[in-house]
């Protein structure tokens, strides 16, 4: 994976560190081009190794369905016999390689994602609904200083990505795979935007984390960078 240098997300990304009196936001929005190099390669091949792997793998359910019904099935199937079987969403072996090497690619060298598997992460239906759930988390902690920033936010992604036209897909791993796993994180997200036509993904990585655990060095970004990018709200 190769990370597409953007003078917009460059920007954007000052602006999403926000801390305000209780806590800090740390987020960051990133554009990959889906391009092997020597070390992608590698890890390509060891997922098409893996002992009983298959091409399609099973997802977990989205976080959408989740916070709506925690106890219920996702989605339907019928057999040939036309009885209901439960069916989850799948990956293939190839897309699932593009979110653990986007992983990789953007926690260096901190963190490796080599061994993630297929049920850490899911396939959200609907971008309106992740639209709707990063602007709620950003807006509850920083309030009109987020309302600032959206209207630049959105259009940006969609320039670099198209975001009508991406499969969204979020990674959502156990207290120890967490990245941001540490005492102190009031939420976090990882979302993947993934444009298969364009053969590029926008990674938009984001945290809350409570100044009471140990405070920050960061401030507020000022939004000067932002000017010459005063774009319509259209989200």
């Amino acid at each position: 994976m190769k990370l597409l240098e953007n003078p917009l997300l460059d920007a954007l990304n000052s602006a999403l560190s926000i801390e305000e009196d209780s806590c800090q936001i740390i987020g960051r929005v990133e554009s990959y081009s889906c391009k092997m190099a020597g070390t992608d390669k590698k890890l390509f091949k060891s997922l098409n190794q893996e002992p009983g792997a298959s091409d399609l793998q099973a997802l977990s359910p989205p976080q959408s369905v989740i916070s709506q019904s925690p106890g219920a099935h996702y989605g339907r199937s019928f057999s040939s016999d036309n009885e209901e079987q439960p069916l989850c969403d799948v990956i293939n072996r190839k897309t699932l390689y593009y979110l653990i090497a986007t992983l990789n690619a953007s926690f260096y060298p901190d963190y490796d994602f080599s061994n993630a598997k297929s049920h850490e992460f899911s396939k959200e239906p609907s971008l309106r609904w992740v639209v709707d759930t990063i602007n709620s988390n950003l807006y509850a902690v920083s309030g009109e200083t987020f309302n600032s920033l959206k209207s630049q936010l959105w259009p940006a992604m969609d320039t670099e990505i198209g975001l009508q036209d991406c499969d969204i897909y979020s990674y959502n791993p156990d207290l120890e795979s967490d990245p941001y796993g540490e005492e102190g994180n009031i939420w976090s997200f990882n979302y993947f935007f993934y444009n298969k036509k364009l053969k590029r993904i926008l990674f938009f990585t984001c945290r809350a984390k409570s100044l009471a655990s140990g405070g920050s060095d960061s401030g507020v970004q000022d939004m000067d960078d932002m000017d010459a990018y005063n774009m319509d709200d259209v989200y």
